[in-house]
């Protein structure tokens, strides 16, 4: 029996695991997504013991995460393992808190979309936050459903997947506990309250009409919103976005600074012939430090930054706005009282009369190992130690410096008012993935609107593998992925997004969070559909179109998101702590009086 029902919950976690896997781009098999789960809650058997079904539920865990992290093994195979290995920790937590919800007779239409959104909050909490596969990130193409964000953020869409997927799994329960077929694996649930019986019954019932009506309320909301937008969106001015191709092994060996920028230069100036108004450059494209007054206390002296420096402002003049990604840099006193110089991730603003916009952007939220490590300066023996997680490309202490403001840029016409400036805002690679950066951009210390579209600068070239014989650029499951989540931010702050990426994806992601395939104009043989633009380099030049709305979520946050997490918490935290005080009540009995 113990054999048996191991066997068919290790069975039933790796289903769960196989579709939780094809839901997501590129293989965007999103229907599956509202069934996934199913699978791992008809796992999580209150007959089984807890420590097994948290040892099956790891292993599987771990296993899903090698598989679905892959990409990360050509940058560092240590902190692929270590990622993963801490990653698999909540699927055991979360089989443990649905495994208490059957065993406590709770309906896991209410049960499940609380304690997934919870996990999923969880996610990103430690070590920076990882908010990547969430179960609601499969319905990116799924207009009408994710136009809940700007209500509940991306929580709201994996809540109602996961609704959907508790109603299936009362219902799967519910069906196997009257047929008593599946009863010797502990599938029926009898060893708890849902199952069979009238009760259970009446639950089915009010599960599939509570569910209805938050599906089919979600649907209608953004159907609403969808047909509500123009009448709330006006094109704005012509953007370009510029799209490498080159590998970090390429980008890191620092000895191709000169041809890259050149290659971008030639795009630049096709787009601005095309007739862009602002022209974005890929995340530190440019391989220097744009900032002349700093160029005296750098050794040796920056010429081929100066150079760039130079490029770009010529190009500029009389032509459009350039934003470039390039390092940046500055003087700062560490907590000894030294001088030193801090390394930035930065983004620059070139205006059509050649100059330099002084409000340089500075990336806020760094990744963990990619872009710093931890303890650098204090700690320095575990600092030596971490840096084994770093990527392999790093063999010098490559550690940045956290940007502190959140810059907003502008474009005059020069014809307009000043109160006809456009006002946009950066987020660097991975910031389009944290909620919090985009929304911190959204609104003024009033609530009104600050900005009239995000731009996302990435660098997705640590993702893909460099063949040399033919050259050519084999692109991974992160590049799609990673534009996918983009488009949640966009509908949560109602605000349009033109991404910029090394290798892919670059597209422009309006404020309903389409990504739209075609544009304008484009380079030759740059893919009209979206989410093809990967391994291959280009640009394209479209239209902005502008938001007036200002969304709930960004007057609020994550509030949905967080509520969830504390009650998943106490699901994991309180049947612990009851079974402690338990064996600690048991003991003292026996040890009598």
């Amino acid at each position: 029996m113990r054999n048996s029902q191991s066997l068919l919950a290790a069975l039933l976690f790796l289903a769960g695991g196989v579709m939780l896997t094809v839901i997501q781009a590129p293989i965007d098999a999103s229907v599956l997504a509202w069934a996934a789960m199913v699978p791992f809650a008809a796992a999580c058997m209150p007959q089984m013991k807890p420590r097994r079904v948290a040892l099956i539920a790891y292993a599987v865990g771990v296993v899903y995460w090698l598989v679905n992290l892959y990409w990360i093994v050509p940058i560092t195979v240590i902190g692929w393992v270590a990622l993963c290995l801490y990653m698999a920790v909540l699927w055991p937590l979360l089989a443990m808190a649905i495994r208490f919800c059957r065993t406590k007779g709770l309906p896991l239409f209410l049960a499940m979309p609380v304690l997934v959104v919870g996990a999923e909050r969880m996610q990103g909490f430690p070590l920076g936050g990882f908010y990547w596969r969430f179960l609601g990130h499969s319905q990116y193409a799924n207009l009408a459903v994710i136009q809940i964000a700007d209500l509940f953020g991306a929580a709201g869409v994996s809540f109602v997947v996961a609704m959907v997927n508790g109603l299936g799994a009362d219902l799967l329960l519910y069906v196997a506990g009257r047929w008593g077929r599946l009863k010797p694996c502990g599938l029926d649930a009898a060893a708890g309250r849902v199952g069979t019986g009238r009760r259970s019954g009446k639950i089915v019932v009010v599960g599939i009409g509570v569910t209805s009506i938050v599906v089919a309320g979600t649907l209608l909301y953004g159907r609403w919103r969808i047909r509500q937008s123009s009448a709330c969106v006006t094109e704005g001015p012509t953007v370009a976005a510029l799209q490498s191709n080159v590998p970090i092994s390429v980008k890191r060996s620092f000895q191709a600074g000169e041809e890259i920028f050149k290659e971008l230069m030639g795009r630049s100036v096709e787009a601005a012939a095309a007739g862009a108004e602002l022209i974005v450059w890929p995340e530190t494209m440019v391989q220097g430090i744009l900032r002349p007054e700093l160029w005296p206390y750098i050794e040796p002296f920056p010429e081929q930054a100066q150079a760039f420096h130079q490029a770009l402002s010529e190009h500029a003049q009389g032509t459009a706005y350039l934003l470039v990604g390039a390092y940046g840099a500055e003087i700062l006193r560490d907590f000894e009282g030294q001088y030193y110089l801090g390394d930035y991730n930065s983004a620059y603003l070139y205006r059509p009369d050649g100059s330099i916009d002084p409000n340089r952007y500075d990336k806020i939220h760094l990744v963990l190992f990619g872009e710093y490590i931890p303890f650098r300066k204090r700690f320095n023996w575990l600092y030596q130690q971490l840096r084994k997680f770093t990527p392999k490309e790093y063999n010098y202490d490559y550690s940045l410096e956290h940007g502190t403001h959140y810059t907003v840029f502008e474009m005059v016409d020069p014809n307009a008012a000043e109160a006809d400036a456009h006002r946009f805002a950066v987020i660097i690679c991975y910031e389009d993935t944290i909620p919090y950066v985009p929304r911190n951009f959204a609104l003024d210390e009033h609530g009104r609107k600050r900005i009239d579209w995000l731009v996302n600068i990435s660098n997705d070239g640590w993702f893909v593998r460099f063949l040399e014989a033919p050259p050519r650029v084999i692109p991974s499951a992160e590049l799609p992925q990673h534009a996918a989540i983009c488009a949640f931010r966009a509908v949560e702050n109602r605000l349009p997004i033109l991404r910029s990426v090394n290798t892919g994806v670059s597209c422009l992601i309006d404020s309903c969070g389409r990504i739209h395939d075609g544009y304008r104009a484009a380079g030759d043989a740059f893919p009209s559909e979206a989410m093809q633009r990967t391994g291959i380099a280009g640009w394209f030049v479209d239209k902005m179109p502008i938001d007036t709305r200002v969304s709930f979520y960004s007057r609020h946050g994550e509030w949905l998101a967080g509520g969830c997490a504390l009650a998943f918490v106490a699901a994991v935290v309180g049947p612990l702590g009851a079974r402690l005080v338990h064996h600690r009540l048991r003991r003292r009995r026996a040890a009598g009086p």
